[in-house]
């Protein structure tokens, strides 16, 4: 009898113990977009984005309820359209990207609010600051890319951060940049 409830013990510890293995889904650049919008003089809207960045979601459920999201952004990549904004973007004025060259995000939650939307909270690190943010996802299908015969998840993804926080463009007033922006983010991730 002894034994038997050992067995039965250990069976029981083996089964709360087990968890699905998760799945590595990374971000397919070539159709995905990692972006930004400021208002420039309180009249119009200026978008940008970073050309050169890496993602990744880390979930065992099919729903993404228990994702763990990372993301790197390489500075020296933003693109507003404009050499001679990027150049300014990239100096000690904004992101001072040549000591700070690197944004990344970690999640810390990811709470599933409807049947496809979700709140998404973590570190968002920028300019040598790291600030909490929660950023609104939307899972916009699940499918199988028919060239590559992979998964593929889109989501859409989007929050608003102050310059402020991260002491980005810190002489810049309000009536001449937001101090609000806009990040926003298409993604398709691949199913390793």
């Amino acid at each position: 009898m002894k034994k038997l409830l050992v067995l039965l013990f250990a069976a029981s510890a083996a089964l709360f113990a087990f968890k699905p293995a998760a799945n590595t889904w990374n971000a397919d650049k070539a159709h995905s977009k990692l972006g930004f919008v400021v208002t420039h003089l309180m009249i119009n809207d200026v978008e940008g984005s970073f050309k050169n960045f890496e993602s990744t979601i880390s979930a065992s459920k099919d729903d993404f309820s228990d994702a763990v999201i990372t993301l790197s952004a390489d500075v020296n990549s933003v693109n507003t359209e404009d050499e001679k904004r990027d150049a300014h973007l990239k100096s000690a004025d904004f992101f001072d990207a040549e000591k700070f060259p690197k944004l990344t995000f970690k999640s810390t939650s990811v709470k599933k609010v409807s049947a496809n939307k979700y709140k998404v909270s973590g570190l968002l690190s920028l300019h040598g600051v790291t600030k909490s943010v929660t950023l609104d996802a939307t899972l916009r299908g699940l499918t199988t890319n028919p060239m590559s015969k992979k998964a593929t998840a889109g989501f859409k993804v989007s929050g608003t951060v102050k310059r402020a926080d991260f002491a980005l463009g810190s002489k810049y007033p309000n009536a001449m940049l937001s101090d609000e922006v806009t990040l926003n983010a298409n993604t398709e991730f691949v199913k390793n």
